[in-house]
């Protein structure tokens, strides 16, 4: 089948949502008949994994308006990587003029019958639409989109962390709809692959028949080559691996471990930089726990796995997180993960290949953290049972390659070669099909 892949970010050298643009387009190549189109920022990153462009990918500039809306979102954000929610509002506009940029450089090649299918995977958030949905369905194309991920309701008890991140557009939820073409794009779609269980949550009951379950998340072996060798023993060594940021929770895994640190039951390496690091470092000083906690700052992306092998145990404890990648990297190194019982991380992780706390107040939190860890402190073996389960599970379940196969059989299935794919819920490993529309109803 010939497909056209919509990626308008996918670059192999960043992280975030352009590298699973990347990632997901580039193993989808190895099972279809690929084009990608990718936005011009991405080119020369593309070239230099040995692709051509016109023969495997097409860029499209569209600057002439996103770098106005970058300027203008940069402004908005007050820097630190603050105001996902105003990035996205002013990514949707520029999107909007990519895809018709998009829709011109092709539509001649569409209407031909040149391409069976065309397939968009970023933008990830469910807020942007495509217009282009509607113009395919007219020539009888095919348009899958996703996968979806956004929408995880800010916790209650965090409103402070919501406000320090710059979320100010988080409290007018909705406003998305308003887009031209929200509703078209869910309409025309043949099928809509979503990535989590709060986005399927607020899929419309009538769109449901074509929704197919998807992580957002995987990872390459062939970049993830590092397997954890050690057997856990006190002092239990500790990795977070996250931008210091309040939603992630850096500081209420310093206030939990403390104790512990204090008295040389466990180590804590912060590999990550951001806002908060200051504040964290004065923490560590104030406690007198330099010997027990190191910050890496910012490390390169193929270097993370590195300090992952040589942890026990990841501790993540965000609490508004829509994929976890850095779980799932833990996890494929045989490093199991401790993490908040919410959103992506809680997707990726099951109480027999790490370890959940449930979502609670922030002191609420704290506590239940200092007490898994102390529960792991006591019984190092918890690690041991949960390693080769955890990496078995990556390898199995969320490597880009069996992605890349499930989506095929989506695509086999819009284009009617093959019936609707089976579903999984996005909760803890696979349930029957019927728990998911439930849990999209309630």
């Amino acid at each position: 089948m010939r497909v056209l892949v919509i990626a308008e970010a996918a670059n192999p050298e960043w992280t975030s949502v352009p590298l699973v643009g990347w990632s997901l387009a580039r193993a989808l190549a190895d099972v279809a008949d690929v084009h990608v189109v990718t936005h011009v920022r991405n080119r020369k990153a593309i070239e230099r994994t040995g692709w051509i462009e016109g023969e495997q990918f097409t860029a499209i500039d569209s600057e002439k308006v996103a770098a106005r809306l970058y300027r203008l979102s940069a402004m908005l954000r007050g820097g630190n990587g603050r105001g996902w929610t105003i990035n996205t509002a002013l990514s949707s506009l520029s999107y909007l003029y990519f895809e018709r940029v998009v829709w011109r450089t092709f539509r001649d090649r569409l209407t031909a019958g040149e391409v069976n299918l065309v397939h968009r995977v970023t933008p990830l958030s469910p807020t942007v639409p495509s217009p282009i949905a509607k113009k395919l369905q007219r020539l009888g194309v095919p348009f899958v989109i996703g996968p979806l991920n956004g929408g995880l309701p800010w916790p209650k008890a965090f409103d402070g962390a919501r406000r320090a991140e710059f979320e100010w557009l988080s409290y007018v939820r909705g406003g998305h709809r308003l887009l031209p073409a929200y509703r078209a794009t869910r309409r025309h779609a043949s099928a809509i692959l979503i990535a989590s269980r709060a986005t399927w949550q607020q899929m419309p009951a009538r769109y449901r028949h074509k929704c197919v379950y998807l992580p957002e998340n995987a990872v390459d072996p062939g970049r993830f080559t590092a397997v954890r060798s050690r057997r856990a023993a006190r002092p239990i060594r500790a990795i977070f691996v996250g931008r210091l940021v309040p939603y992630k929770g850096p500081d209420m895994l310093l206030e939990a471990a403390a104790p512990l640190l204090a008295r040389g039951d466990l180590t804590l390496e912060i590999v990550g930089d951001g806002p908060l690091r200051e504040s964290l470092e004065a923490f560590v000083s104030g406690q007198a726990l330099e010997s027990a906690v190191t910050f890496r700052g910012w490390v390169e992306h193929d270097q993370v796995q590195h300090y992952l092998a040589e942890a026990d145990v990841l501790t993540f404890p965000s609490i508004r997180e829509f994929g976890g990648g850095v779980v799932l990297e833990a996890m494929a190194i045989g490093v199991p993960a401790l993490v908040v019982d919410y959103g992506g991380p809680a997707e990726l992780v099951t109480p027999e290949t790490g370890f959940l706390v449930p979502l609670r107040s922030r002191d609420e939190i704290i506590t239940s953290l200092r007490d898994e860890l102390e529960r792991i402190i006591a019984d190092p073996k918890l690690i041991e049972s949960r390693s080769p389960p955890a990496r078995e599970r990556v390898h199995r379940e969320f490597t880009w390659q069996a992605k890349a196969r499930r989506v095929i059989e989506v695509y086999d299935w819009v284009l009617g070669r093959a019936p609707k794919p089976a579903s999984a819920s996005p909760q803890h490993g696979a349930f029957p099909a019927t728990d998911i529309v439930h849990a999209g109803t309630t």
